[in-house]
């Protein structure tokens, strides 16, 4: 056997010959015999040698290649196999090296590297891939649907950029739908999503969309699809992952990233409700509920009026509502003070209003009885809400039957054993009035808050994107 017996495995790129690398062309210059599928030929006429032998092939008889660039190897030729894009992805090399070790062959082994197709795609949609990322293949000929399935979950789950290879064939057209049913459990439908047909050849198509409204049935088996992350977002007509250059130790960063952990959170919760399938406004104020008290009660006991949390949202936009009463403190507190600035709205509580103390001495009554009629005479039209004092809550309910108060809504959320229960029935005739209800003992200062900061933030419930405002 000659010193030069060798097998070269070269990837060509995805389909010009820009992207074909010196390294390659130079192993197809030096090559004796070139094995390859017909098509890619083309590609390589120009480099190679008068005496050399081509032997082209079919699609599906990646096999039939090997063997024969072992017969001509082994007969002391220089035999260059050619793949397209990278040999080593979905290419010959792994075959190459297991036959191989089937035949005990001593024939050298050189793999060189090439453009792999998403690679390319990747370069003609921006900069997609500059984090971690994966590729999977939705061929099932040679892997079960089963374990491919698994690593699509994975994916998903782990927010790894994904480039899809082989995503339909005449044979396979649901997987595609399947992958994109399991990526809208993990993602938003806002994650872009790239796609590019015959990359890097004269019938290339580029495309963007979102994850929401990627239709599956624009791709065929020529195209590679790419799913961004969590942080990809599309900027001047590109597809752009951060790597995280620009990320500064800052108060804003420290933002960002609470906001990240709460929107991990509320994806696991959206996933282990038992009842998805309800109004938007009404899910949006449970997911709340249930990231601020870790109880999946919740989803039972918190009753929304149809429609409460978008009308109420929609009026604090456009500036119906620009005030919003509390029965203690604790609860005014943990209304988010981003989301009150951006609306322009203006929180108060009057239960250390001097003018409270003396009222509810003179009157006989809690100081928060005392606070409410106070606020009642000022902001008869307020966002009222309770996590506190069922008493509170009381007063307000007669002042409104008296015609002395008409809110624009009301967050019932009292907590305790006392008068707990009735307060919120007290509540309930008050048909015209939106109302977010926390049923029986449970309720708190932190319950009601975050009720209040859903309907705040209800514009990033589509999304499922809360805590921008933390």
């Amino acid at each position: 056997m000659k010193d030069k017996s060798r097998i070269i495995v070269a990837g060509i790129g995805p389909g010009s010959a820009n992207d074909i690398t010196p390294a390659v062309i130079q192993a197809v210059k030096e090559s004796d015999v070139i094995i390859g599928y017909k098509y890619y030929f083309q590609f390589i006429t120009a480099y190679l040698r008068p005496d050399c032998i081509c032997i082209d092939t079919g699609m599906k008889r990646e096999k039939v290649r090997a063997m024969q660039a072992f017969e001509h190897a082994e007969q002391g030729k220089t035999v260059c196999i050619i793949s397209s894009g990278d040999a080593g992805i979905y290419g010959m090399a792994p075959l190459i090296y297991e036959m191989k070790r089937e035949r005990n062959s001593l024939v050298r082994i050189e793999v060189l590297p090439g453009i792999s197709a998403f690679q390319k795609a990747a370069s003609l949609l921006g900069a997609p891939i500059g984090h971690d990322f994966c590729i999977i293949s939705l061929s099932d000929l040679m892997t079960p649907w089963e374990k491919i399935e698994k690593r699509i979950k994975a994916a998903a789950k782990a927010d790894f950029i994904t480039a899809i290879y082989n995503p339909k064939s005449d044979g396979r057209y649901w997987q595609l739908y399947r992958l994109k049913e399991i990526f809208l459990q993990e993602r938003s439908p806002e994650t872009p999503v790239g796609y590019v047909r015959q990359a890097g050849r004269e019938e290339q198509e580029i495309h963007m969309t979102i994850l929401g409204t990627f239709d599956p049935e624009e791709i065929d088996m020529f195209t590679i699809v790419l799913i961004g992350n969590s942080q990809t977002y599309f900027y001047a007509d590109k597809m752009i992952t951060p790597r995280g250059y620009y990320r500064e130790e800052s108060e804003k960063d420290a933002k960002g990233i609470g906001q990240e952990i709460m929107m991990d959170s509320f994806r696991t919760i959206a996933k282990e409700l038992k009842y998805p399938d309800i109004p938007l406004g009404k899910k949006w104020a449970i997911l709340h509920a249930i990231h601020t008290t870790a109880d999946f009660e919740m989803e039972q006991i918190i009753q929304v009026d149809e429609g409460a949390v978008e009308q109420l949202h929609q009026a604090f936009k456009e500036g119906k509502i620009t005030t919003i009463i509390t029965d203690v403190t604790m609860a005014a507190s943990g209304i988010r003070k981003g989301a009150l600035e951006r609306l322009g709205i203006e929180v108060k509580c009057y239960l250390s209003d001097e003018r409270a103390v003396a009222l509810s001495k003179e009157k006989g009554i809690t100081r928060t009885q005392a606070g409410i009629r106070l606020a009642v005479s000022d902001y008869p039209n307020a966002l009222y809400v309770f996590g506190n004092a069922p008493t509170a809550l009381m007063e307000l309910c007669d002042l409104i039957r008296k015609g002395k108060a008409v809110p624009a809504g009301i967050v019932a959320a009292p907590v305790g054993f006392v008068h707990v229960c009735e307060s919120k029935h007290m509540v309930k005739p008050f048909v015209h009035i939106p109302k977010l209800i926390v049923e029986g003992r449970k309720g708190g200062s932190n319950l009601a808050a975050t009720l209040v900061n859903s309907i705040l933030c209800f514009d990033d419930a589509e999304q499922l994107k809360p805590g921008r405002d933390v």
